[in-house]
């Protein structure tokens, strides 16, 4: 029997054959989605000054909406997805983009905190159906030879959301307000919903298998360790990432109306660590785990220390995205990586574990700003940044012992 460990096992997609040019473009349609979805998600960062201002409330009190769909994700997500895996994939992303859409309109016209909260929650039970059955849907598209770099290709929309979503959508609100701003990413929604309709093809049903069914495949070690660690790397990404905008403001000094062109050089350098994460992730994902979360830990630190010069700060920023925007493909191929029998629901529990962790980050962030001010969240993010960058090298051990072993037939 081989040593080889799970972790480094490859994505299995479905038996089904790969859809050829068709794959291809439905493909792509799920990147824009995700695009859409992410851009819904943490639009809330760009935002959240000019909301907290029209509202009322602290910057602090406002960045708990980005930990309250942060909770709902990670406790709807894992039982959500498996109650409705089942459903054709077509039918089930139309939904999503439409609940999407719903959800952004009734954001644009909330009157307070609490109905913008109920705004979040809708979006936040759907999210984790979307990323624990595109990803899958994308390897089964694809077919073996290319499931790792489809996966990264949906991840594209990550990218693109820290490119140009919240950027645009930032500038957006400050020229039209935050209303506006979630006003177009309705009608984008319903706007891809029609794409997709036209584009993707039906794809088979998977057979109908319960929850507590799926639950057992998961319960090897290496995979529930693999969890964990996306717990504490997405708790480092968002200590730091949820109140970027507002470092950007008072520490860096940058005027509210430059804040969302420095957002969208962060999310362009993302496109480059977009790019490595998946080109690195299938040959070692712990390795790659470690050393983007080392990165990040010193982009993070340094954004603060050279906030007062204008080309260390851009420097120091891209260090800090090509980290941040790496890390979501690292650890959601490294997860499906580890629970081959159930890819599915194993992406659905990253996203709600790593959701587990962006909740933990905000409220450590924000926790962390009224004691220490707001520079503070970047390092307290670096913190936890090192920490899973030596956990990631702690568990490469057992890996580099199973190599041995299959190279000199030896224990």
């Amino acid at each position: 029997m081989s040593t080889r460990s799970p972790a480094t096992s490859t994505i299995r997609p479905s038996a089904t054959a790969p859809h050829a040019g068709g794959g291809t473009a439905s493909i792509v349609v799920l990147a824009v989605a995700a695009f859409v979805i992410v851009t819904t998600e943490f639009l809330m960062v760009g935002l959240l000054p000019a909301l907290a201002r029209d509202l009322g409330v602290s910057v602090s009190e406002a960045g708990q909406l980005v930990t309250l769909f942060a909770v709902v994700v990670m406790l709807c997500g894992p039982v959500l997805t498996a109650s409705l895996a089942h459903i054709e994939r077509k039918r089930l992303f139309l939904a999503v983009l439409v609940l999407f859409a719903v959800s952004n309109a009734l954001a644009a016209l909330a009157p307070q905190l609490w109905t913008l909260a109920v705004a979040r929650v809708i979006p936040a039970l759907a999210l984790p159906v979307f990323w624990g059955t595109a990803s899958d849907t994308a390897a089964q598209l694809a077919g073996p030879q290319r499931a790792g770099r489809a996966v990264a290709t949906v991840y594209l929309g990550i990218s693109g959301a820290l490119l140009f979503g919240i950027p645009l959508g930032t500038l957006a609100g400050d020229a039209i307000g935050w209303r506006g701003a979630f006003w177009m990413l309705a009608a984008l929604s319903l706007l891809v919903a029609v794409v997709l309709a036209l584009v993707m093809p039906t794809l088979p049903a998977a057979a109908r298998v319960g929850f507590a069914e799926q639950a057992r495949r998961l319960r090897s070690r290496v995979f529930l360790a693999q969890v964990a660690l996306s717990v504490v790397v997405f708790t480092a990404m968002f200590t730091g990432y949820t109140y970027l905008a507002e470092l950007l403001e008072r520490v860096a000094l940058i005027p509210p109306a430059h804040v969302g062109w420095w957002l969208m050089g962060f999310g362009a350098v993302g496109l480059l660590g977009n790019w490595l994460g998946g080109r690195w992730v299938d040959r070692r994902p712990l390795a790659a785990t470690a050393g983007f979360s080392a990165l990040l830990a010193a982009g993070m630190v340094a954004s603060v220390l050279l906030a007062p010069w204008t080309l260390g700060l851009a420097a120091a920023l891209a260090v800090w995205g090509v980290a941040n925007t790496a890390l979501y493909p690292v650890c959601q191929i490294r997860v499906m990586q580890s629970a081959p029998q159930a890819q599915a629901l194993a992406g659905t529990i990253n996203v709600s574990a790593a959701n587990g962790g962006i909740a933990l980050g905000a409220v450590l962030g924000g926790a962390s700003i009224p004691l220490w001010g707001v520079g503070s969240v970047a390092f307290v993010g670096a913190a936890i940044a090192l920490l899973a960058a030596v956990a990631a090298a702690w568990a490469m051990r057992p890996v580099r012992w199973a190599r041995r072993v299959n190279a000199g037939g030896t224990s």
